[in-house]
């Protein structure tokens, strides 16, 4: 595959894993909070947690969905009493108090607020603090005690089982958003192309126990670690209204960008084209874990684009690897290519063709596209990608596949170019034959659990830069022209 920015040269730290490390004294600290305060706080903001409950469900009794009802005197008094309510329940968690910056606007000025990081639970602190209204999906309301306090707050529910769903959810944003006022303020939408305020959050702590990512401590340890704290101190900045432009209107993408970029340069983070569908692919682990993320990343974003990810499935790939088989070393033109996936030729389906163009001359072996939609649609899963690229790869005989091809294939699955590991090779191939089987392959990598690092070599490599020789297979430091 060509090149393109590496995943690991270009973000420093993984945003879908969080490992927590005490130093001793932590430690201790975190043990005798866990007997004294903890139990405390957890008593305390699961009283005063239920103590809302009440005044919730008694602002919703009799409410329109569809309507915004006048705001009685009663109705402010619920609301007022929600928000101390809710304020001191944070404050016996550990946050004492909040810093917030800037001046928020008002649901006139700015209906839609666009808040970021979302990188934990406890960024419904501020949600509690505005009453604005969220996007969340149809099942929260059922959650004991904090689905009523959800309700509350007017939000979108999305009912995932309606295929209509997405477009009603538009049209309600757009018809809230554009109320002149009426509506809570929305927290995060572009589609109905009018002025946002953006909101930054911080959590300047030095020990981080508040992150929830996919990989990481689950919310229950995310809960006890973060009221074991002494103190947990937040940060909330509001920025200045952003007023889209014509073409930001029209283009919801474009403006969305924008307000991100703008949020980004604040808080002197990274920006990061990732997804949640990314996370597997970050995430591979194994002795053939995705070593460099950047081509495989932009590889299935283009797969993506050409609606081909949903419909990924294990058979799709057996019978995409028997059809590349008969072909063989025939390399294939753009069109011809558009073909075997059923696809016509778009500006997308030549990103894709031009991506394994090695040569530059507008053919491609569709075997090493099948091996990287294997490895995008199965990232942790190297055995059965490698199996399905021996079965193209191997002649009838069943004799194995040359040291080239392998090279090859392993450069795919790891995201890596000019794989080398002529000594590992030399120990296992079969005198006069110049090859190895799949599992011949299968019994070093189960021998070796660091095999890209202790087997291989390329460029990139930690041993140093260009190509430097690492820790082979056979224990010794061996040169490339071994």
């Amino acid at each position: 595959m060509k090149d393109s920015s590496s995943f690991r040269s270009g973000v420093g730290r993984n945003p879908f894993a969080h490992e927590l490390k005490f130093t001793t004294a932590e430690k201790v600290k975190i043990g005798l909070m866990s007997v004294t305060v903890f139990p405390v706080r957890l008593l305390l903001v699961s009283f005063l947690m239920l103590l809302a409950w009440p005044f919730a469900f008694a602002a919703a009794v009799g409410r329109s969905e569809f309507a915004v009802e006048p705001q009685s005197w009663w109705r402010r008094f619920i609301d007022l009493s929600l928000r101390v309510i809710m304020r001191a329940m944070w404050f016996c968690g550990g946050f004492h108090w909040i810093l917030v910056k800037g001046e928020r606007a008002t649901p006139s000025e700015a209906p839609i607020l666009t808040v970021a990081p979302h990188s934990s639970y406890f960024d419904a602190i501020p949600v509690t603090m505005t009453m604005c209204s969220i996007v969340t999906k149809l099942e929260s309301r059922s959650i004991p005690v904090w689905g009523t306090l959800i309700s509350y707050i007017r939000p979108v529910f999305v009912f995932r089982s309606d295929q209509d769903s997405r477009r009603k959810t538009v049209e309600e944003i757009k018809r809230r958003a554009k109320s002149g006022g009426m509506w809570p303020q929305f927290e995060g939408a572009f589609i109905p192309g009018l002025p946002v305020q953006p909101v930054i959050l911080r959590y300047p702590n030095k020990l981080d126990t508040v992150s929830w990512t996919w990989d990481g401590p689950g919310a229950f340890k995310i809960l006890w670690l973060t009221l074991c704290q002494p103190h947990n101190s937040m940060e909330i900045e509001y920025l200045p209204t952003y007023a889209p432009s014509e073409t930001e209107r029209e283009n919801p993408a474009l403006f969305a960008s924008n307000v991100r970029r703008l949020m980004a340069k604040t808080l002197e983070l990274p920006l990061t084209d990732l997804s949640f569908e990314d996370r597997d692919l970050i995430l591979s682990h194994g002795p053939l874990g995705v070593y460099d993320h950047g081509r495989l990343l932009q590889f299935n974003r283009l797969v993506s684009r050409l609606g081909l990810r949903a419909g990924i499935t294990d058979k799709l790939l057996e019978d995409q690897a028997r059809r590349a088989r008969k072909l063989r070393v025939e390399r294939l033109g753009l069109e011809e290519f558009g073909l075997f996936l059923n696809l016509p030729v778009t500006d997308t389906l030549r990103q894709v063709h031009n991506t394994f163009d090695q040569h530059g001359d507008g053919r491609v072996d569709i075997r090493h596209f099948v091996v990287a939609l294997s490895t995008t649609h199965r990232p942790s899963g190297s055995e059965e990608t490698l199996k399905l690229a021996f079965q193209m790869y191997e002649s009838e005989d069943g004799s194995g596949i040359l040291e080239e091809e392998l090279a090859v294939i392993l450069g795919i699955m790891l995201g890596v170019e000019e794989v080398e590991f002529s000594a590992v090779f030399g120990a296992l191939r079969r005198p006069n034959t110049g090859k190895i089987t799949y599992g011949e392959l299968r019994d070093v990598l189960h021998r070796y659990p660091n095999f890209v690092l202790d087997c291989l070599y390329f460029r990139g490599h930690p041993g140093g830069s260009g190509l430097s020789p690492p820790q082979s297979c056979n224990g010794h430091k061996h040169d490339k022209d071994d």
